[in-house]
């Protein structure tokens, strides 16, 4: 990445509840209260099926695979995942809901094994299991050591951004919420009284002006500014007006990057205004390998975000996007044939919002925007 400036690792989202939790070393009670699936361990088997046997139990950097020595040559200064699990051994089923995560909070050393330094929570499934499961959630995660934003025990604390310090001075500032859109459920929302995530009912320009206030009342010298937003729905490519409109509403509010997650694969990127905008970044980590139904889309593709900002101006310098695959419910390389796939998906989408997708160096790919005619 370029020198001089500040590299965020951004990953959508990283799901280890469900198959993955029963193949640690700590494996919580297995029961679904899905339609076709009533078991956890069902979603191993489909992953074997496909792809051949999974060891039990796995190290904790299974999942991750070789996501982690990438990471650890990139040196990241913050890296933020969308954790969509609750991490919990406690609460009852959330009503109403067709699928539910949850991952046995002995099983937190998967998560420490991305060094994450922000987990944000405003998705659809921290409350798969309750008030008590996100009660438990939290406290587990803050005995690990984890920042956390999105979600709280009263809505101060939901809308409160996680504040990750750097070497150089300033902070990077981390907001998360989500929309409905991503079926988080208006129940959800944190209130005084109500612990929930911080939600923003509709993508308007009102919402954006209350982030603006936020972000005024924090926002420091040197500061670079994350907007975590869960939204949009798991499958397709198009992204709706009043959520693009959004998007940029937030740039203008302040936000140096829109973080984009709920899709199960990646979603064009956007260049607006010199500062990247991730419509979906796709799931990092999952169980869904084997499922049926969506292969058009190939989520068993999976991106690496690589984000270097400019401190002080928070404009874009580069972006790496770093393509890797799901198989025996590990991360490894994807093969040169499905990074050009990825590639040429991506960047006809991405037209739309005059930015292109091109090769990178290594294997990788970046982006371009069309103003510029810089690759970034």
């Amino acid at each position: 990445m370029p020198r001089g400036t500040v590299t965020l690792f951004l990953a959508g989202d990283v799901m280890l509840g469900r198959g993955v939790d029963q193949i640690l070393a700590h494996p919580g009670d297995p029961q679904l209260r899905e339609g076709h699936v009533h078991d956890a361990r069902d979603y191993v088997a489909l992953a074997e099926a496909a792809n051949g046997p999974v060891p039990r139990p796995v190290e904790a950097a299974w999942p991750w695979g070789e996501a982690l020595p990438l990471l650890e040559r990139a040196a990241p200064d913050a890296r933020v995942i969308n954790l969509e699990t609750a991490v919990t051994a406690d609460g009852d089923f959330a009503p109403g809901k067709g699928v539910h995560y949850r991952m046995h909070p002995a099983n937190l050393p998967c998560l420490a094994a991305a060094r994450p330094d922000v987990c944000v929570l405003a998705n659809n499934h921290v409350l798969d299991f309750g008030p008590a499961g996100l009660a438990e959630t939290l406290d587990s995660l803050a005995a690990a050591g984890l920042r956390t934003a999105g979600a709280g025990r009263d809505a101060l604390t939901a809308w409160r951004p996680a504040a990750v310090p750097l070497r150089g001075g300033g902070r990077v500032l981390v907001f998360s919420f989500g929309l409905p859109s991503s079926g988080i459920p208006h129940s959800w929302a944190a209130t005084t009284e109500r612990p929930g995530v911080a939600f923003v009912a509709a993508p308007t320009p009102a919402a954006a002006t209350r982030f603006a206030d936020r972000l005024r009342r924090i926002e420091g010298p040197g500061d670079i500014v994350v907007a975590s937003v869960h939204w949009g729905p798991n499958w397709g490519y198009g992204v709706p007006r009043d959520e693009i409109r959004f998007a940029h509403a937030l740039v203008d509010a302040g936000a140096d990057v829109v973080h984009g997650h709920s899709s199960h694969h990646p979603r064009p990127p956007e260049v607006y205004r010199d500062r990247l905008v991730l419509y979906g970044c796709g799931d990092l980590v999952d169980d869904y390998e084997g499922i049926s139904g969506h292969e058009r889309y190939r989520d068993d593709l999976r991106l690496l975000y690589l984000v270097s900002v400019e401190p002080g101006t928070g404009r874009l310098a580069g972006l790496r996007m770093v393509p890797l695959r799901a198989r025996r419910l590990r991360l490894e390389h994807a093969s040169a044939d499905d990074t050009a796939w990825l590639r040429t998906v991506l960047d006809g989408h991405a037209r739309r919002h005059g930015t292109r997708v091109e090769h990178g160096e290594g294997g990788t790919l970046t982006v371009r925007a069309l103003h510029t005619g810089a690759p970034l």
